[in-house]
């Protein structure tokens, strides 16, 4: 693979050699990288709900964008380009591991520190283990309308589906989620 960038304005890293695509900062894909990675990985946690797996998604979702950089570059909104090879990445991977899968009955789940503003501790954690307790469909679409503030167009588009379809799924998901939590409240 060849190198991007200049390689004589680079810095030298610690193994004495110039990291592959950051010589000078002027390659597209490694600005759009560091532009947009941190969002990426709190997308990607929200529809996962695993720190781990949120990680490998987007480093696999940037390993698929930068092989068609030229098309993802040429794209009215390239982040709205990626976020779609990260959504589909994921359920694709939902269905190869969905016969392979041992669900738990208690979903385990991370809390990221800047994705909700709920006021307590334990009002946070019961929201996101709720969420993670949703059908991976269902939960994306809530994840892209709720955390990323996209349209259900848009949100149909990204998951390659019909607005209608977003819609049935945001409204069984929301559904889903206030029984729960009206259980959880009987219970207590």
């Amino acid at each position: 693979m060849p190198r991007r960038g200049r390689v004589e304005s680079a810095k030298v890293g610690p193994s004495g050699r110039v990291p592959l695509g950051i010589a000078d900062g002027s390659d597209p894909f490694t600005e759009f990288t560091l532009e947009h990675r941190a969002s990426l990985v709190r997308l990607a946690y929200v529809i996962t709900g695993d720190a781990y797996l949120a990680e490998d998604l987007v480093q696999g979702t940037l390993i698929k964008a930068y092989r068609f950089w030229d098309r993802v570059s040429a794209a009215d909104s390239p982040r709205a380009y990626v976020r779609q090879i990260l959504v589909r990445e994921h359920l694709s991977w939902r269905r190869r591991m969905s016969s392979r899968e041992v669900v738990h009955p208690e979903p385990t789940i991370l809390v990221p520190p800047l994705v909700t503003q709920l006021p307590d501790h334990s009002a946070r954690e019961e929201a996101w283990h709720l969420l993670a307790t949703l059908p991976p469909k269902q939960r994306t679409v809530l994840a892209l309308r709720y955390f990323d503030d996209l349209s259900d167009e848009d949100i149909a588009t990204t998951m390659g589906v019909s607005a209608v379809t977003v819609r049935t799924n945001a409204s069984r998901g929301l559904a889903t989620l206030r029984a729960r939590l009206q259980q959880t409240k009987d219970y207590i």
